[in-house]
């Protein structure tokens, strides 16, 4: 019986963790849409800024991919269409034929820097400045997690 109460733990806390994903995509989604970005979008454009200043904002494809969490092919239809509106460049990796790297533009750093306030508005209010966005919702209980009222299931992102 130990074992079920031990895994029936387990498995509440993974729901809980999943919401606390699914409302915190969907946050950032509805923050980041009047810039024209979604949340995926804003993560290659923050992760290209933050870039050390020796890397000149541009990082490697294969870099972003363990980064950002889309598969290979998503990750290349997303930079293809941040590059078709003129927020990021790519160029083949002098060093290595088969690397390509991706480059933020002056356009694309103007809206990064307008949409982060927006972003990390969503994030402060969705994990708080506790640490861990879960660390205490075992304690709290899921509504520490959901807005009161929200389900737990059914939470959708936008599928990426």
């Amino acid at each position: 019986m130990g074992a079920t109460t031990a895994g029936g733990r387990l498995e509440d806390r993974w729901r809980e963790i999943l919401a606390v994903h699914a409302r915190t995509m969907c946050g950032i989604d509805r923050a980041l849409h009047p810039y024209g970005l979604g949340a995926s979008d804003f993560e290659v454009l923050d992760l290209l800024a933050g870039a050390a200043p020796g890397e000149a904002g541009h990082c490697r494809v294969q870099s972003l991919a363990g980064r950002v969490h889309l598969s290979q092919s998503a990750l290349s239809r997303l930079i293809a269409r941040l590059e078709r509106d003129g927020l990021v460049k790519r160029a083949v990796c002098l060093e290595d034929r088969r690397g390509v790297w991706v480059t933020l533009t002056a356009k694309g750093r103007e809206l990064h820097a307008r949409a982060l306030p927006a972003q990390r508005a969503v994030l402060a209010r969705t994990l708080g400045d506790a640490g861990s966005p879960v660390s205490g919702a075992g304690e709290q209980g899921a509504d520490a997690v959901r807005g009161e009222g929200e389900p737990v299931f059914g939470t959708g992102v936008d599928g990426q």
